[in-house]
Formats: structure tokens, C-alpha cells, sequence
């Protein structure tokens, strides 16, 4: 296969729709073993009701810098929220319920987890519960992933454990050891001073500090050993063989020798934690990637299309077009018009 070249990417964490059932008005139905009970406010909303959102304009700073840094020592009553950017949320100290929908999961020092935008969640319960969020807008961080991909637990952290988080009962959590949250809250220090102080090229340090810390974080998470965990992580070791060899003639038998389950697990888990089945994972993935070879390369479409994977360019362009609305030559016109737009 040829050279393949560094893609753009951002971060894609799942969401869900903000309007959401809370909690029953039959009572308490929260769903873990762990999980003591809510304060009686708790159960007030219903489906109707609209949960407030916290705008990035009001969390950022004023020149739109897509990551910031918000401390919790304590955390104080907040009130169930969402938000239309994400948080990398890493729990230093104390204790405390963590709500999300109709469920609750007890915190303790050296969680870490990713909160989705539009994912409603709250704290009640609280004892001292101190910590660290890391406020992110995947969609404006100008960077690329480069091999990161190749991290099953930058999988199994960012997509999967999200997505498996109630049924998991937030038992696949990734949970630092004491070394590994004083390295981690080194790196936030780091960050964190990038952006206070915003001097000339703060934004290239603290975006190159945020990529450490989420290689840090999935490194962390690649070396759990909870059964839970393990689940996930042999699911995104698919997820990266995709990712890392899209341009081979891979098969379903090929994933499913990778994650090492049976076939119809493979394919109910591969469903539940990405919406699709792996054939179509890839085909999106190929397509993605031939769009960004479009967008940066003089490369022929036919050319791209056995790059990324493809054996027939007519099967490919009628893919891409399905998938991206316009044709590959389409596509390209397009974003070279903007590009002279832009320059």
C-alpha cells in the first residue's frame, strides 16, 4: 500500500440529544449497586422539561480558544446541565454522586472519565469532592492525531466507555493509580499555565500539552486490568486495526479474530458503542480519509481510491458521494473555493 499521509482529525466524543427523561416519577430507578440515595430535588424534572445548557462563550475565553481548564475544590451544588462542548473530568479528592440521566455512579479520587457535550449530568452528594475539568471543543481543536489512533485505550476512553457507561455501570471507568494522577495533574498544571498566562504561542503549548494529556490518559487506560475495562479495550483493538490498516482488503472474520469475541457479541458491542457495524466503521473511515486527500493532495481520484482502500474507483466514487453528498471531483472544486475564499 502507499505512504499514508497525517490526517486532520478531532476528537469525536458521543452525544445525546438534550432533551432527556430524567428521572422516573415512580421513584428512584437508579442503577447502581454502589449508588446510595438522591436528595429529594432530585426527582422534580420530568421528560418535558428542558435541561439548561452551558454555552461555550460563557467557559471559554474571549478569543475562542477551544480548551480551558476549571478547578472544583470543592465541587459546589451546580444543578443538573449539559453543555454544547465536552470535559475530560479527573476526580482528585472526596466523594460524591455523579448523575447522568437516571443513573448514579460513586466518585472517588483518581476517576477519570469524558463527558460528552449534550450528555445531562450532575453531582449531589457531595464530601469534599474536589475536581479537574477539562473543558474542550473537539470540533475547533486544530490538530492532528497522528498515531494516537493506534491507542486502543484512546478508543476505549474518548468512544467507547461513554457509550457502555450505564451498562458498564461505570465500572469500566479508567481509574489512575497514585502515580498516574500526580503525572496527570502535572500535566493540567502545565496547561493550566499556558492558558493563564497567554503568552505568544500559548495556543500551539497548550493544544501540544492537551494532546499529552490525552495520550497520557489513553496510555493510562490501555493498562487497566478490570474486567469491564479489558471488554473495551479488545473492542477498541478493532477500532484501532481499522484505523491502522483501513487501506488493506480487511474482512469481518479479520475484526473479529482481533477482538477475540464471538461473532454475534462482536457485532452487538461493535453497534452499541459506535451506531454502526464494522464494515460501514470502515467505509467511513476510508472515506474520511480520501476526503482530507482531496482537500491536500494533487493525487487523481483513482489514485485515492486505491490509497484508501478502494479496488474500483467507480465503487469508490459512488461511495463517497452516497456518504458525502458530492461526487470526489465535487468535493475537491468545493474545498479548493474555499480555500481561495480563505486566502
Amino acid at each position: 500500500m502507499g505512504h499514508h499521509h497525517p490526517i486532520q482529525s478531532t476528537i469525536v466524543v458521543p452525544q445525546q440529544s438534550v432533551r432527556l427523561p430524567l428521572l422516573s416519577s415512580g421513584g428512584s430507578h437508579l442503577n447502581n449497586r454502589h449508588m446510595t440515595s438522591l436528595p429529594p430535588n432530585t426527582e422534580t424534572e420530568t421528560e418535558s422539561a428542558t435541561i439548561p445548557v452551558l454555552r461555550r462563550e460563557d467557559w471559554f475565553d474571549a478569543d475562542g480558544f477551544p480548551i480551558n481548564v476549571q478547578r472544583r475544590d470543592p465541587q459546589e451544588p451546580f444543578g443538573i446541565h449539559c453543555h454544547d462542548f465536552c470535559e475530560i473530568v479527573i476526580v482528585t479528592g472526596g466523594s460524591g454522586l455523579h448523575i447522568t440521566g437516571k443513573d448514579a455512579w460513586e466518585l472517588s479520587p483518581g476517576d477519570a472519565f469524558v463527558i460528552g457535550g449534550s450528555r445531562p449530568h450532575d453531582y449531589v452528594n457531595m464530601d469534599q469532592l474536589r475536581l479537574i475539568n477539562i473543558l474542550f471543543d473537539p470540533a475547533s481543536i486544530d490538530m492532528q492525531l497522528y498515531d494516537l489512533p493506534s491507542l486502543p485505550g484512546y478508543h476505549a476512553l474518548f468512544h467507547l466507555e461513554p457509550a457502555w457507561r450505564q451498562r458498564h455501570q461505570f465500572e469500566s471507568r479508567l481509574r489512575l493509580t497514585a502515580r498516574d494522577l500526580t503525572t496527570t495533574i502535572g500535566l493540567v498544571n502545565q496547561l493550566e499555565g499556558e492558558l493563564k498566562r497567554r503568552d505568544k504561542a500559548f495556543g500551539f503549548t497548550a493544544t501540544a500539552i492537551f494532546m499529552q494529556l490525552t495520550a497520557h490518559l489513553s496510555r493510562c487506560y490501555g493498562n487497566s486490568e478490570g474486567s469491564d475495562s479489558i471488554s473495551l479495550l479488545r473492542l477498541a483493538e478493532t477500532i484501532t486495526y481499522i484505523e491502522t490498516h483501513y487501506a488493506d482488503p480487511l474482512q469481518l472474520k479479520d475484526l473479529i479474530s482481533v477482538s477475540r469475541m464471538s461473532r454475534r457479541s462482536y457485532l452487538r458491542a461493535f453497534r452499541t458503542a459506535t451506531g454502526r457495524t464494522p464494515i460501514a466503521y470502515l467505509l467511513k473511515i476510508r472515506i474520511a480519509k480520501a476526503a482530507e486527500l482531496l482537500r491536500s493532495t494533487q493525487m487523481s481520484v483513482t489514485e485515492i481510491a486505491f490509497e484508501v482502500g478502494f479496488s474500483d474507483s467507480n465503487y469508490f466514487s459512488r461511495q463517497f458521494r452516497g456518504i458525502m453528498g458530492k461526487t470526489p471531483s465535487q468535493y475537491r472544486q468545493t474545498s479548493m473555493r474555499i480555500n481561495d475564499h480563505r486566502s
